[in-house]
């Protein structure tokens, strides 16, 4: 029999969260003031701030720039109580959660476990590439980077030397276009100076969407944009394309075209990612919890979701709200004032999402913004976008730290024109021995 998880019983109605992501991580926060208490439940004992994490995998930041831990965030907050553990299943006719360290009841749940990596049922493709989800994803792709181009200094072959310096990145949202624009930096400020033995003008950077536009959901002009920056910045991009296949070697599209490369990064689709044991009536496409507008789960009085996990359906949101940080934070801070309204007994309020727009950087000073101020859409390209991206980014991140540490790492790299984290500590993606993968006729 399962024993019940170590933690203090304080007498008041328990709200348990299942992830410290922002949408879990600000509903904590925001239930400060709430006569209740609060268990936050993660697999990681620290907050990440994922949109920078193509900055770790491209060595423009240290991972300890972008992550916080939940104690030292929460630690002035008594009502909270923070286990590290990984959640199993839930047992909602018990009003308990299953977890690695036992059984943690409640009074209310509250699912923010986010998205996971979306290879669309392609195993082959879930073995062979790169996904940047996780810190530890974000160091692996630089480790296997920095050390592709190690060995391809003891490479004589031509192809098998391009194949470690080429570069193949499926995605056109805003993961692919700022790791496509990073690498381009890289290979035009930094790379040529580290690695003076190799020819860089043999380092080729693919960009496959399978739309006909980047950045889908922002401006036909900020995707435009987009495209003219990468494209004179040297990266092949590839629109309605798709990847059929790729065994580690050869990138097969299904125009017929090949591609070589021993470093396919994916950034082509996230899915949510659910908790066993909620009914699966509940489940929407996508893995995505259905809600309603007070982000209670179809057929639950007591279990919520918010975040990228939930799919709170409208008309102007047929498939749920963007899976991106901001629709997270509102969600977790209205959930925080209906668990007020509930223990209370009054009304709850209804979700509406405050849209602010939606950046992108393609690189130093070039970005991309679409702008939402005093309900109206500025749309702006180039250097001042750029100075918006970063401004934003800088004051989105959780600890003081954290934005001091950004803001001299940037200021460094932007008049150094240098990347200083270029060390390979901890995993990597060894290739493929290329007589297992190339075709007879290139080995």
């Amino acid at each position: 029999m399962d024993e019940h998880a170590k933690i203090e019983e304080l007498g008041k109605p328990r709200v348990v969260i299942v992830g410290g992501g922002f949408g879990g991580l600000e509903l904590a926060k925001a239930l400060r003031h709430v006569n209740v208490q609060v268990v936050l439940i993660d697999k990681q004992n620290y907050h990440t701030f994922q949109p920078l994490l193509y900055q770790v995998a491209t060595a423009g930041l240290d991972a300890d720039d972008i992550v916080s831990p939940f104690r030292k965030i929460l630690e002035d907050q008594g009502n909270v109580f923070f286990r590290m553990a990984e959640v199993q299943s839930v047992d909602t006719e018990a009003q308990v959660v299953k977890t690695s360290i036992g059984l943690v009841k409640y009074d209310y749940l509250v699912i923010a476990t986010g998205a996971t990596t979306n290879y669309f049922g392609d195993q082959e493709m879930a073995k062979n590439s790169v996904a940047i989800k996780s810190v530890e994803d974000a160091i692996m792709l630089r480790n296997t980077v920095l050390n592709n181009f190690e060995k391809a200094l003891q490479v004589e072959d031509p192809v098998e030397r391009n194949s470690l310096l080429d570069f193949v990145i499926v995605g056109g949202g805003p993961t692919g276009v700022e790791v496509a624009g990073a690498l381009s930096e890289l290979r035009k400020h930094v790379f040529p100076k580290d690695y003076r033995e190799l020819d860089f003008k043999e380092m080729d950077i693919h960009l496959i969407q399978s739309g006909p536009t980047l950045l889908k959901g922002m401006s036909p002009e900020a995707s435009q944009k987009a495209l003219e920056f990468l494209q004179n910045f040297g990266v092949d991009v590839m629109l309605d394309c798709r990847v059929k296949s790729y065994d580690g070697y050869t990138v097969t599209l299904n125009t017929g075209q090949t591609l070589i490369t021993r470093t396919l990064i994916w950034a082509a689709g996230v899915s949510g990612a659910p908790i066993e044991g909620i009914r699966k009536e509940s489940i929407l496409k996508g893995n995505r919890y259905q809600v309603d507008e007070h982000n209670r789960i179809t057929g639950y009085n007591n279990v919520f979701a918010i975040g990228d996990i939930a799919a709170m359906v409208t008309s102007e949101y047929p498939e749920g709200h963007p899976m991106v940080a901001q629709p997270a934070i509102q969600q977790g801070k209205l959930l925080a004032k209906n668990i007020g309204n509930l223990l209370c007994q009054r009304a709850l309020d209804t979700f509406h999402y405050d849209d602010k727009g939606a950046m992108a950087t393609i690189g130093r000073n070039h970005a991309v913004a679409d702008v939402k101020l005093f309900h109206k859409e500025f749309r702006t390209q180039g250097f001042l976008a750029w100075l918006m991206w970063t401004f934003v980014h800088v004051i989105s991140l959780v600890s003081f730290r954290n934005r001091l540490a950004v803001f001299i790492s940037w200021t460094w790299s932007y008049f150094s024109l240098d990347k200083g984290l270029r060390f390979i500590i901890g995993n990597k993606r060894e290739p493929i021995p290329v007589e297992e993968t190339a075709p007879k006729e290139l080995v």
